[in-house]
């Protein structure tokens, strides 16, 4: 295999549209609806060609002003979008999203940047910020399952330590499924890429166990902070 990755021309991507446009198509002739899922194709590939620009000036510079502020955008947007399906309460719960994703994702990513890894300088752009956006991405879908099931628990009438212990595990659920299933059903992006990059299997899998591990542990204690935070204050 070569040793490096490689370089898809833009022609031979354009083969990979063909699925998504036949699954356009089949919504169309169902009268489903184009319109959501076109711009979802449409955001995604403008999206990720901004980002491929915008990290490679962030990579280039290093700089640990540049790291922090681009690390903090991330969180603020992941915090807010993970109380997408609570708008009557999106705004008084943000703060406590905020802090809930704060504390696990950040403390997962000190860890493996710092201890797994122990990178030469804490600021290293190539490796925090990717890793940062693994665990904040996952991060926020589980707080934001959490969110929704303790929300409907709690209407219904259950008490606070019924809906926490509910709403955890349902929350939970993915990412648990997901860890059952790498090496056996799925073999996850990363570990992907780096097999097709050349990266021996065997180095492949330390980084992949890395990165589910960090996955499980900032999902896990993102979203238990933010159900300790909506603790009543009578509980």
């Amino acid at each position: 295999m070569n040793e490096t990755l490689q370089v898809i021309p833009l022609t031979r991507l354009a083969l990979a549209f063909i699925p998504v446009c036949a699954v356009l198509v089949i919504i169309h002739r169902w009268s489903l609806g184009t319109r959501s899922g076109l711009i979802a194709v449409l955001r995604m590939v403008g999206q990720l060609l901004l980002v491929g620009y915008a990290l490679t000036f962030i990579f280039e510079s290093n700089s640990a002003a540049v790291v922090v502020s681009v690390v903090s955008v991330m969180l603020a947007t992941a915090g807010w979008i993970a109380l997408r399906p609570l708008n009557d309460e999106r705004r008084d719960l943000y703060p406590k999203v905020l802090i809930a994703i704060s504390l696990g994702a950040m403390t997962v990513v000190v860890t493996a940047t710092q201890g797994v890894l122990a990178l030469d300088s804490w600021h290293n752009a190539s490796v925090v910020i990717p890793l940062a956006g693994i665990v904040l991405s996952n991060s926020m879908n589980t707080v934001s399952l959490a969110a929704e099931r303790f929300q409907a628990e709690r209407r219904r009438g259950a008490a606070y330590r019924d809906a926490r212990r509910i709403a955890m595990k349902t929350a939970l659920i993915p990412m648990t499924n997901s860890l059952l299933a790498v090496g056996l059903v799925s073999l996850p992006g990363m570990m992907t890429g780096q097999i097709l990059s050349g990266v021996s299997p065997i180095i492949a899998v330390r980084y992949q166990i890395l990165v589910m591990c960090m996955i499980f542990g900032s999902a896990g204690l993102a979203t238990s902070c933010f159900l300790v935070l909506q603790r009543p204050a009578e509980s």
